[in-house]
């Protein structure tokens, strides 16, 4: 099975010099690729200086994630992508776990490793942790990360175990699968389009798995500070249309009408906390949501829906009633 490595760079310069060292050493068995979304920085003589292993992928415009990563991947004849953001350090035999994996069950079409925090080695990380769920109205959640609450790492999830979501800080995906899938949803531009693509993996048939042997450390919100009024508008609008996408019949509409006043709720909360950026954020999000539900009604047409999605009916009410802050007590 030939494995790509690919990283998707926009004016990553510090971060490939301080992180690349780590993948270029620890991927003897896959070739590296650092996809560049026309950066404007110094990054591609940086790669072609320190790193003349690593091959270079010109994208001709900052199309985000989703189009970044399908324009780069368009090309590429290997068996396995692994998508790796920028920020991440990987460690010795991170790869092999899981690409034995992917050997030894054609079912499996995407992956991630265990995804801990850079900054706080200990504990798991934000963006994916131990794998991904969803709520019944789309809220995202991680064994390991529930809303805020991160779980130290004492081996828990030491385990390989099937889940909802990989995370696109590190996502292990069949070429094959991929372009079968559709690829990225270019619509979505950053956060969620992960969620999105193994939703459409899995109503194909396809299984996703979390592979605790394999470990990276991630930096999280470099790219997007976690205060970044835009990642909350991103994350609040591309779920939405998540459930209008993927969500079979009526059950869309109604847990879509939930999920806004669930979604008012928290936009108070950001006005009551002094962040009014992130209020105007939630606002813009459902205006540009509705400026798309045509686009998407006429993509939900060719979409195989589910209705089997959800881990727990209402993560927030877990969460902010039940006070459950840990997976396990779900």
């Amino acid at each position: 099975m030939r494995v790509a490595v690919v990283i998707l760079n926009w004016n990553g310069q510090d971060l490939l010099e301080k992180f690349l060292p780590s993948v270029v050493n620890y991927s003897e068995d896959a070739t590296v690729y650092v996809a560049d979304n026309a950066s404007t920085d110094n990054s591609i003589a940086l790669v072609n200086k320190q790193f003349p292993t690593v091959k270079i992928i010109h994208n001709k415009t900052n199309g985000g994630y989703a189009k970044g990563y399908n324009d780069a991947l368009k090309n590429l004849t290997e068996d396995l992508f692994v998508l790796l953001n920028s920020d991440v350090e990987v460690t010795k035999n991170w790869l092999q776990p899981i690409v034995e994996i992917f050997k030894n069950d054609a079912t499996v079409v995407a992956a991630q490793p265990k995804i801990l925090d850079d900054k706080r080695k200990e504990k798991f990380e934000y963006a994916g942790a131990a794998g991904g769920f969803l709520d019944k109205y789309g809220y995202p959640f991680c064994r390991g990360r529930i809303f805020d609450t991160l779980e130290n790492d004492i081996g828990q999830y030491n385990d390989v175990a099937e889940i909802f979501w990989a995370s696109g800080a590190c996502l292990f995906v069949k070429a094959d699968a991929f372009w079968q899938a559709g690829a990225f949803d270019e619509d979505y531009f950053a956060h969620q389009e992960e969620i999105d693509l193994c939703w459409r993996l899995q109503s194909l048939g396809g299984k996703i798995l979390y592979v605790g042997a394999s470990s990276i450390y991630h930096v999280g919100g470099a790219t997007l500070a976690n205060i970044n009024p835009k990642k909350t508008f991103y994350n609040f609008r591309n779920s939405l249309l998540n459930l209008l996408k993927n969500v079979s019949g009526f059950k869309a509409f109604t847990a879509i009408f939930v999920r806004m006043a669930l979604d008012a709720v928290a936009a108070f909360q950001f006005l009551i906390q002094g962040k009014p950026k992130h209020f105007i954020a939630i606002l813009k999000a459902h205006f540009s949501f509705y400026s798309l539900i045509p686009k998407f009604l006429k993509k939900r047409k060719n979409t195989v829906k589910s209705d089997a999605y959800f881990y727990t009916k209402s993560i927030v009410f877990q969460y902010f009633i039940k006070k459950n802050r840990r997976f396990k007590n779900l």
